[in-house]
């Protein structure tokens, strides 16, 4: 389940604070590098502000185990509110991100629905079984009162392990078919295609680690390092994604350059020796890049 028996060591909430810096940093780059609307920056400032709290009520977790009942062995049986509502949190963060993603996805597929329908039960269904799961937990007093949410713990991180791949499965398919056979282009897209992976395979192998641990030894709180982790992780890989925009941009925008260059020296050549579809097949490429890049 979320929550069993056993508390956050001191250097877990010390490597939590390490990937805070990090996200820190990549928040800064992003308020002082882009120009987004309004909406992106809302989201960007609630992930920020979700993440930033999940990691206070970490630190009031141990200070109350560790510090405050020091020798004291009947609090590791108690359960700290504080504990609890970090569940909330790292939800609220996991929500927001991979709602980001599904629409990345839902726009990259030209609007289809059936195509993202998927992803968004997923994530919703995560959400909706998190509160449930918060709502219920903050009535127990004991680890041992935990125990009867097991089963809606362990649906919690099927539903994210199974969020996470195929959100970056789909996004990957979509960029592979999106390829023209130009070299110019399919670098780009090549480029998108390893960067979603590297973004979501991060999350997708944390999200299967805490289901496995969970699993495999639910009596010890060896997953809670993961799933604990993954709020960070979806933070980092939402600020990564929107700060390799601009990179993606001037290389698209170098080849659309180069296109329209070329467009023009038709006039110049004989047209058996020019290919009207090079450049259009360019551009349904850059057009891909253009959507991927694109969050407005």
């Amino acid at each position: 389940m979320l929550i069993r028996r056993s508390v956050i060591s001191p250097p877990s909430t010390y490597h939590f604070a390490e990937i805070t810096l990090v996200s820190c940093v990549q928040a800064w780059y992003y308020f002082t590098h882009q120009s987004d609307r309004w909406h992106l920056k809302l989201l960007v400032t609630a992930a920020m502000m979700f993440d930033t709290i999940h990691q206070g009520l970490i630190i009031h977790t141990v200070y109350k185990y560790v510090i405050s009942n020091w020798g004291n062995m009947a609090i590791l049986g108690e359960l700290v509110p504080t504990l609890l509502i970090e569940v909330l949190f790292n939800g609220l963060t996991a929500f927001l991100v991979q709602s980001f993603l599904a629409y990345r996805a839902w726009h990259l597929s030209n609007r289809n629905i059936y195509i993202t329908g998927l992803i968004g039960i997923l994530v919703l269904g995560e959400f909706v079984c998190i509160l449930v799961y918060t709502a219920i937990s903050l009535q127990y007093k004991t680890f041992a009162q935990l125990t009867q949410l097991k089963t809606l713990s362990i649906t919690v991180n099927v539903l994210a392990a199974a969020g996470d791949v195929l959100i970056a499965g789909t996004l990957c398919t979509l960029l592979h078919f999106s390829r023209t056979g130009f070299h110019r282009t399919d670098t780009i897209i090549n480029k998108l295609i390893i960067f979603s992976v590297n973004t979501g395979l991060i999350t997708s192998l944390c999200a299967v680690a805490s289901l496995v641990s969970i699993l495999a030894a639910g009596q010890t709180f060896i997953y809670i390092a993961f799933f604990f982790c993954m709020g960070r992780l979806y933070t980092n890989s939402l600020l990564a994604t929107l700060n390799a925009r601009k990179s993606i941009r001037q290389a698209s925008d170098e080849i659309r350059s180069t296109s329209a260059s070329e467009s023009h020296a038709v006039s110049l050549k004989p047209l058996s020796r020019f290919n009207p579809n090079t450049v259009s097949k360019e551009k349904t490429g850059l057009t891909a890049a253009d959507k991927y890049i694109d969050q407005d």
